[in-house]
């Protein structure tokens, strides 16, 4: 059986040496450091250095590339001063809901009236609309301040100004062609290209107005380290670019969040198990993969005012409550994605031989939770490697469908939305990821339509999961001073990825499936003994993997009853070249008899042992140790099984480099017999079995 391996393409930038080298030396980092700045296109001393050291990043001052801020500003005073009503218009996800959390902390401290709205992701969609203005005007606001949304907003906008309120947008999305009748907006698209504000995300925004605001009252230090810890939780969150004012914001702010002054992130990081007394700051990773979620699946799944209690409480109670609260609904969020992604993957398998033709996969299917459904098409477009659109009903006569897009670097979705248009209800999104909706009536030329324009764009070779690979390494180089020298380049996250290395010839000493579906391996390279630990996450599919391989992966650290060492995160595997794998024996396939209990053999100290199924063992001694091993046909070959002292049993198909070796089924493992230990102990069992024929 041919060995099953994720269907990939590897991409390894193709550098000068002497570029490579020149760089280094003017940075005085190591020629890997250097290549994977170049890589990331920080090929100048100057930008690479500030890169490296961000706090060298010189800052216009904010007022310079914002002209409106000065206008925010007196508005905003003007309603403290005259004690008129402030209301914000946040939005449901990580950015929108931390970009809340800091406004009304801010305007609050500052003895403002202010209250916030959530639209609805379920009834209302995205944005400021016609509902919440009229809520507003009723509530006798003066100033609507939107917050992560509004630029596109441009008929509730105008409503508000005709209602005789003041709106401020703060955003930081794509600018329309009409720009809304606001009082002042404040988006850093609006800033010069070359400003370091353009890829703020929508809380950096936010950030900014607080602390001018803070300084303005006099409180800017009050302000500043709760203000940038909820800066550094939603940049990250949103998966905003760490890069520029991002990473130089949030390098400051991660150091804050362990001993976080605000009693909602302090709970949310107890409940979520990222804290670590012996750690000085959690890494992106820690918020990105455990704080992130479980703020984005309440947005997703509940009611996104508990985040903004949770974030804007100063009781220590309430905080933990809505943190627990947060937890389980996060669970529950993990459950629903589970369940989507089993159903998804069933109908893409489908489909997945049209794919040549068709390029890009656009399932459907009734009850699946539209908060949810954005997770599982990211997903899907790692394991298939194709645009995907998946897409649920929106209301229970299903006429009309809701669906949510996430495509490959060679694929615009915004554009292919764009191509779709005259199909579609409503739609929006940006090259990499978009949302839309239609009538259920229009979804097969949807499909069709989508896959005209997928043909355009892409060829069959790109119809593959794409690993971008910053640098070859051998195992020798790997340690954890080589981690620690990567680590320099946190934060990781959109705009500065995880460096992936490979390795060539690596030989896979032992593999076992762990938690749900994972791979953990023992690995090693060459002739070296030395073994190194990896795990392969959502890899249980591929078990057992061959051997060698040429792997991909990340550098990583585990760490086990107070003992550190480096650990990968395998996230490619292919055949090495020239290499030829022999056929082995799937998990599935091997007979319930394969392994061995140790109460089957009726005597250790006989010459041959008969087991209670009728099967003769010949008894041998190996390096001071007895073994028991007998040869039995299985298939169109035979398996050897040896038994040692301590009913462990080995068990290999004849021509296979992969045996089980286990005490029971249950806990039985994938061993890579080649390996010397293996090898010898099988040459001697088959020497004492051949003598014994003869």
């Amino acid at each position: 059986m041919r060995p099953n391996l994720p269907n990939q393409r590897w991409i390894l930038a193709d550098l000068p040496e002497a570029e490579i080298q020149s760089l280094a030396e003017s940075l005085n980092v190591s020629p890997l450091i250097a290549q994977i700045l170049m890589e990331r296109g920080l090929d100048s001393p100057e930008v690479a250095q500030i890169f490296l050291e961000p706090d060298s990043l010189e800052l216009p001052p904010p007022l310079q590339d914002f002209p409106d801020l000065a206008l925010s500003l007196d508005l905003i005073v003007e309603m403290i001063e005259t004690e008129r009503a402030i209301a914000i218009c946040g939005d449901y996800d990580a950015d929108g809901m931390t970009s809340t959390a800091l406004l009304l902390r801010a305007l609050k401290t500052l003895g403002a009236k202010v209250d916030y709205a959530i639209p609805s992701r379920m009834s209302d969609g995205y944005g400021i609309n016609s509902r919440l203005v009229n809520e507003f005007a009723e509530a006798e606001v003066g100033l609507i301040i939107t917050v992560d949304n509004g630029i596109s907003a441009h008929g509730p906008v105008e409503e508000a100004r005709e209602l005789g309120m003041e709106v401020i947008i703060t955003d930081h999305h794509d600018l329309p062609e009409v720009i809304p009748p606001a009082s002042s907006i404040l988006n850093p698209k609006m800033a010069p290209e070359n400003s370091p504000y353009r890829g703020m995300a929508g809380v950096g925004v936010a950030y900014m107005l607080a602390m001018h605001l803070g300084e303005h009252f006099k409180q800017g230090e009050t302000f500043r380290l709760p203000m940038l810890e909820l800066l550094t939780l939603g940049t990250i969150a949103d998966l905003a670019p760490l890069t520029g004012v991002n990473r130089y914001w949030v390098l400051q702010g991660l150091h804050l969040l362990a001993n976080s002054q605000i009693p909602g992130i302090q709970a949310l990081v107890q409940v979520s198990g990222s804290g670590d007394k012996g750690k000085k700051s959690l890494k992106p990773d820690a918020i990105g993969f455990r704080l992130g979620p479980r703020i984005n699946a309440v947005g997703r799944i509940g009611d996104p005012q508990l985040v903004i209690e949770l974030l804007s409480t100063d009781d220590a109670g309430i905080a933990l409550e809505r943190a627990m609260q947060c937890e389980q609904i996060n669970r529950t969020r993990q459950e629903m994605c589970e369940e989507i992604e089993r159903e998804a993957i069933a109908w893409c398998d489908a489909f997945q031989d049209t794919l040549p033709e068709t390029r890009v996969l656009v399932p459907l299917q009734a009850k699946w939770h539209h908060g949810v459904i954005g997770i599982v098409a990211s997903r899907l477009v790692e394991r298939y490697g194709v645009p995907v659109f998946i897409c649920t009903y929106e209301d229970e006569e299903l006429q009309q469908v809701r669906g949510s897009a996430r495509g490959i670097p060679e694929f615009n979705v915004f554009e292919a939305l764009n191509y779709c248009q005259d199909l579609l209800t409503k739609y929006g999104g940006h090259p990499a990821a978009g949302g839309f909706s239609l009538p259920e009536a229009n979804l097969e030329a949807f499909r069709q339509r989508l896959s005209e324009f997928a043909c355009q764009w892409l060829q069959p070779e790109h119809l593959k999961p794409l690993v971008r690979i910053s640098g070859k390494l051998g195992f020798e180089e790997l340690d954890l001073e080589r981690f620690e020298e990567v680590e320099q380049l946190q934060p990781f996250g959109i705009g500065n990825p995880t460096p992936v290395f490979y390795s060539t010839q690596v030989r896979v000493l032992q593999q076992k499936t762990v938690g749900k579906g994972h791979l953990k391996l023992e690995l090693a390279q060459g002739e070296s003994e030395t073994s190194i630990g990896a795990i392969a996450w959502r890899w249980g599919e591929y078990f057992p993997l061959p051997s060698p391989l040429d792997l991909a992966y990340k550098l990583g650290e585990n760490e086990w009853q107070g003992q550190v060492s480096l650990q990968l995160e395998v996230v490619g595997a292919r055949r090495p070249e020239g290499v030829v794998w022999e056929s082995r024996t799937s998990e599935e396939e091997i007979p319930e008899a394969t392994v061995i209990e140790a109460t089957e053999v009726a005597s250790s100290k006989a010459e041959e042992a008969v087991t209670e199924t009728g099967e003769t063992l010949q008894r041998f001694e190996y390096q001071n140790r007895v073994y028991f091993c007998g040869l039995y046909p299985h298939g169109e070959t035979k398996e050897l099984r040896i038994r040692n002292d301590r009913g462990q049993v080995l068990a290999v198909n004849q021509g296979n480099q992969m045996g089980l070796l286990g005490t029971s089924r249950d806990n039985a493992r994938y061993v890579n017999v080649r390996e010397r230990r293996f090898y010898d102990l099988i040459k001697a069992a088959l020497a004492v079995l051949n003598g014994s024929s003869s």
